[in-house]
Formats: C-alpha cells, structure tokens, sequence
C-alpha cells in the first residue's frame, strides 16, 4: 500500500473514510505546527512515570516505523530530545503518545513529528522494562503493530492492517467527491442543496 498517497489525504479524510473509526481523542495532537507523519505502528506500553520501553522500542526500530506510546494519560516528560536524536538515527517516522513530552523546540528544530496528550518539565525514571511490539491501547483505540498510523493537525487516526487497502480507496473517493463538491460551490450552488440539507 501506498503510505505517502495515504498521507496526502490527511487525517480528517482518512478518519471519515474508515467509517470513523481509528481516531484518537482531541487531547493527543501535534506539539509543534506543522508536524505530520504516517507508518507502521511500533506499539508501547509504558509503567505511569518510566520511559525504559520507549528506548528499547527505539532500539529495536527498522526504520519507518510509527512509535505509539499508551502512556495513560500520565504527563510527564517519557521523550525529548535525546530521544530524538536516537529515533532519527534509526529512521523513526514520528511519535504518538497518550502522555507527555519535553524539549518541544528541540523537536521542532529536528522536524521530528510528535503528537502527545501535554508538555511536561517533570522527569521519569526508567526501572519498568514495558513492553513493545504487542498491542495496547492508546487514548481509547487499539493499535496493533504494523497498523497504519495517520497523523496531522487535524489529529491522529489509526487503521488496522487488514483495513488500510480498503480506507486508502474509501480515501481516494471521498476526495473525488469533495473535489467536485467544491467545484460546484464555487459555481453558486449551496451545501444545503448538495448534502441534502433542506427540510423534507
């Protein structure tokens, strides 16, 4: 399957054309604008406050990967920039993480796309081994590996594996349709008459 033309659609399109399905909550977004990526999700699942799963995760990285990281919510700095340096060394695509991440700039510098629930000065320790590779859910959704992962301003989405040829068509039709929805607005027509809007 093709990620880039999967990406280029966005995460808004690809939520709606997976039967909105997938999406994290609004809390997990982008920490610096302009931040997007798209891969195979690596799956982590992290102890509240330790962040030694997330650096064998990275370890353990063959590249293109997506890191999804259920951190419950916890806020407290499991990645920066140090991470950071690393993930790029092992051609990590981005981050998501249900809990929070520090040296914001420092990413932004980097341009490596990270998605968290809060920013967060607090340390972590690094005592629990966690574990990777297995599924876990992440901010409500379940991620297993080599699902695909979406994320942009818009948000994040998760498509399972065996879904992603299905919601890349699904993907490609919608933004026909919007395309020629558009067309037709700019020639006067209204949305109320084109989505069927007017009382009955």
């Amino acid at each position: 399957m093709e990620l880039r033309e999967l990406a280029g659609f966005g995460a808004a399109t690809v939520f709606e054309a997976a039967g909105a399905a997938g999406g994290l909550d609004a809390g997990v977004r982008a920490v610096w604008k302009g931040a997007a990526c798209c891969g195979p999700a690596l799956p982590v699942e992290c102890a509240a406050g330790d962040n030694l799963a997330i650096h064998r995760a990275v370890a353990a990285c063959s590249g293109g990967e997506v890191l999804v990281v259920a951190a419950q919510g916890h806020l407290a700095g499991y990645w920066g920039e140090v991470l950071t340096v690393a993930a790029l060394a092992r051609g990590v695509a981005g981050l998501v993480i249900d809990g929070g991440v520090r040296d914001v700039e420092a990413l932004e510098r980097h341009r490596f796309p990270v998605f968290a629930r809060g920013i967060s000065i607090q340390r972590t320790v690094k005592h629990e081994p966690g574990r990777y590779g297995e599924p876990v859910v992440c901010s409500g959704v379940l991620v297993g590996p080599g699902d695909v992962v979406v994320a942009d301003s818009d948000g994040v989405v998760v498509v399972a594996r065996d879904r992603a040829a299905e919601v890349l068509e699904k993907s490609r039709a919608r933004a026909e349709r919007e395309l020629e929805m558009m067309a037709r607005l700019r020639e006067g027509e209204l949305t109320l008459d084109l989505l069927g809007l007017r009382p009955g």
